[in-house]
């Protein structure tokens, strides 16, 4: 329940409860700094959020997580902040923590393992005369993390490196190996950062995948455990939170500094400081085109949206479908790797990722699964001007739940090439779209990683959390690297920014 306003006036107002806004919120909270934290949505976490169907619990966007062994990046900063110990977790398969299949060669399992030497003697079974592109692979993405010195945990002041950030995926993978099954298997878990096109840049890949090579876990209370903690250590160091407070203008002072914000319910909130960690292109909408320089505000609107996805959630029937310690990434043959956001309608779809939370009854069979694909934001041209969440705006009618359970339909068809069991093992099925996306987490078109990082023209892409307001600053994954780990450290580095320009260091 949001708690009332009080007109009082804080250090500091974070726009946004997603993980980056909670982290630097806890951050500044314990710097002894006022915090206020001010969410649109009825739930805190942004891709953190969690729901329940049938009693069973699944996850909106955090399937698994990355780094989390001790001495691991985001095991130190969760440790910095009190929440490591109670975090409930387990760990997936280390010989395979993901495994990458292909219709045209359906009995075989790529694994990608945990460790990097592991991670390259499991592959090597497959590919016995490619240790040397494997090897070079690993060295290589350890080499690209190693530049940026928040993800090693190192307090480094950060200066973007242009010819790293530039460096194009197909053009390594391509002087890496003329295997072209091999680099398909490398990109097989592409779907950690929204698929493969010729301008991804090689950094993006080798920061998502890092972390999970390192070591892999399953949250076995789900993605929203990590928002509870987060919000227990911020009420315990004063901080306020207040949910279904949609901030819709700012105030004004001398020096075009902002001096409150003013919320779609009637409050109003000031701070020194601003931090937002919404989209982008909505931050413009409140803060007015005035306020930045036109360069700056044409660079944003040209930024491009990741694609979008439609989410199965199944609820099983119990003691049918094993429960897999591990995730599959499922592809139609090596082209619809590089293609699969791009599929005709009538080839629906190109490719998958299946996943699992444990079972509550820690035994040899699952009682959900949740499987998530591509979906273009083009099939919902129909119910693009509707909105609607739980406490908010009306369903979108018969037509929209048609075209969802036909698409349920075609995804449950091309897995069950995989698992011929699926259908059978369903009790219950919901599904969610690229609207459903768009409405509870605010991304642009439903993009499920914020917008595209285009290697021919990078520094459009990459934003340091100072902006030309002086006192308003940026965190999240519209602006910096997707994922927990990317969005963690977007926290870090927001509040060391924040502390050294504002004087509070």
């Amino acid at each position: 329940m949001a708690e009332e306003n009080k007109e009082e006036s804080y250090d500091v107002i974070v726009i946004g409860s997603g993980l980056s806004g909670l982290f630097s919120a806890l951050l500044l909270a314990r710097a002894g700094k006022k915090v206020c934290v001010l969410e649109k949505n009825q739930q805190y976490g942004g891709n953190l959020q969690t729901f329940k169907r049938n009693h069973i619990l699944f996850d909106t966007g955090v399937h698994y997580i990355g780094s989390l062994s001790e001495g691991q990046v985001l095991y130190e900063y969760f440790k910095e902040v009190g929440i490591m110990q109670d975090l409930s977790l387990e760990r997936l398969d280390l010989n395979g923590y993901d495994r990458i299949c292909f219709g045209d060669t359906p009995d075989v399992m790529y694994p990608h393992a945990q460790g990097y030497e592991n991670f390259v003697k499991q592959l090597l079974a497959y590919f016995p005369d490619e240790q040397k592109a494997l090897e070079q692979y690993i060295y290589t993405i350890r080499t690209i993390c190693d530049k940026f010195p928040l993800y090693r945990y190192n307090a480094t002041e950060v200066h973007y490196d242009v010819a790293t950030l530039s460096i194009k995926l197909s053009d390594f993978l391509d002087n890496l190996t003329t295997n072209e099954r091999l680099k398909a298997v490398l990109l097989g878990a592409s779907f950690l950062y929204a698929g493969v096109t010729p301008q991804t840049p090689l950094y993006v890949h080798a920061l998502s995948v890092n972390s999970y090579i390192q070591s892999a876990y399953r949250l076995t209370k789900g993605g929203s455990q990590i928002t509870d903690l987060l919000i227990r250590e911020l009420q315990r160091y004063g901080a306020h939170l207040y949910c279904q407070t949609e901030v819709v203008a700012f105030s004004y002072g001398s020096e075009q500094q902002i001096t409150a914000v003013h919320t779609k319910q009637g409050q109003t909130f000031r701070a020194t400081h601003i931090i937002s960690a919404i989209d982008i292109k909505q931050l413009l909408q409140i803060a007015g085109k005035q306020a930045f320089k036109p360069s700056f505000y044409k660079r944003v609107q040209g930024l491009q949206p990741t694609a979008s996805a439609f989410s199965l959630h199944l609820v099983l029937k119990p003691n049918i479908f094993p429960y897999l310690p591990y995730n599959i990434y499922w592809f139609k043959d090596n082209d619809s790797v590089y293609s699969t956001a791009q599929y005709a309608t009538n080839d629906f779809p190109l490719s998958y990722m299946l996943s699992m939370n444990p079972p509550r009854d820690g035994g040899a069979y699952t009682d959900n699964i949740t499987i998530l694909t591509y979906m273009a934001p083009d099939e919902l041209h129909r119910w693009q001007e509707s909105f609607s969440t739980c406490t908010q705006g009306e369903g979108r009618g018969e037509q929209y739940e048609l075209f969802k359970r036909q698409r349920a339909l075609d995804l449950l068809d091309v897995v069950a090439q995989k698992f011929p069991t699926i259908k059978q093992s369903i009790a219950y099925y919901y599904t969610s779209t690229p609207l459903t996306y768009r409405d509870y987490i605010g991304s642009a078109m439903g993009a499920i990683y914020g917008y595209k990082k285009n290697a021919d023209h990078i520094m459009e892409s990459v934003f340091m959390p100072q902006t030309h307001i002086k006192n308003l600053y940026l965190v999240g994954q519209s602006v910096a690297m997707h994922g927990l780990v990317g969005v963690t450290i977007s926290g870090v580095l927001t509040y060391q920014i924040l502390m050294r320009s504002s004087g509070f260091l």
